[in-house]
């Protein structure tokens, strides 16, 4: 799926000439983490953070002094003072695996989705993510995950889907996944129905092993 599917269109942005207690209030009242500054046409210019702007703020116990002091720095103080100006994004026709990977890459939870004249189309979040790949890997209805494991050979998936559709069980998806054991693959079918003695006889018969897919994520882990 492509980003420009997934993506948010209605972003809340702000001024870079803004105060900080404007981007704080923005933040809070619309329960995100972000806010794209944008310049004049809508140009992206930078993205301002709560963490951001939890910094700037005062924090702990402070003298009258002290308070009266941050108060008059915080009056003056600019959205443009604290944003972040090399801001990470993404193009609307990237995909959502493309963000996925660039998100754990920079460590952050949303990207902003611009076209070529840095003007702002949208914005990607993780919750975007998750929404996506919902309905990409068919698992908004309830059923069953499987980790299968198979000898890492042509025709092995085949194999599998031919299995589970003589059945006549409907399927969400099915993902390929390495193992760390050489000359092995673990295959995640995700079928729509919770009886699966039947499929799992069958595919044991078959010659194919069954594991927890907990399991096969924490034994296939490569050692540090």
């Amino acid at each position: 799926m492509f980003i420009k599917r997934g993506m948010t269109r209605k972003v809340i942005t702000i001024d870079p000439e803004a105060g900080v207690l404007e981007a704080r209030d923005l933040l809070q009242r619309y329960k995100i983490h972000s806010l794209p500054v944008t310049g004049p046409g809508g140009t992206l210019a930078g993205i301002v953070t709560d963490r951001d702007v939890r910094s700037a703020l005062p924090s702990g116990i402070l003298s009258d002094e002290e308070l009266h002091r941050m108060k008059e720095r915080l009056a003056n103080l600019k959205v443009r003072d604290i944003m972040t100006t090399q801001v990470v994004t993404v193009s609307p026709e990237n995909t959502l695996a493309d963000a996925l990977l660039l998100m754990q890459q920079v460590h952050v939870g949303a990207l902003p989705v611009i076209d070529r004249g840095r003007r702002i189309l949208g914005i990607i979040s993780v919750r975007d993510l998750l929404k996506g790949f919902t309905e990409v890997l068919g698992i908004e209805e309830p059923g069953t995950l499987l980790c299968i494991l198979a000898e890492d050979r042509p025709g092995q998936m085949k194999r599998i889907v031919d299995a589970i559709t003589e059945e006549k069980i409907r399927f969400g998806s099915i993902v390929v996944a390495r193992v760390w054991e050489e000359g092995k693959r673990a295959f995640f079918p995700y079928l729509l129905t919770h009886n699966t003695v039947r499929i799992k006889k069958k595919l044991e018969g078959l010659g194919f092993t069954f594991i927890n897919p907990v399991d096969w994520y924490l034994e296939s882990r490569p050692p540090k």
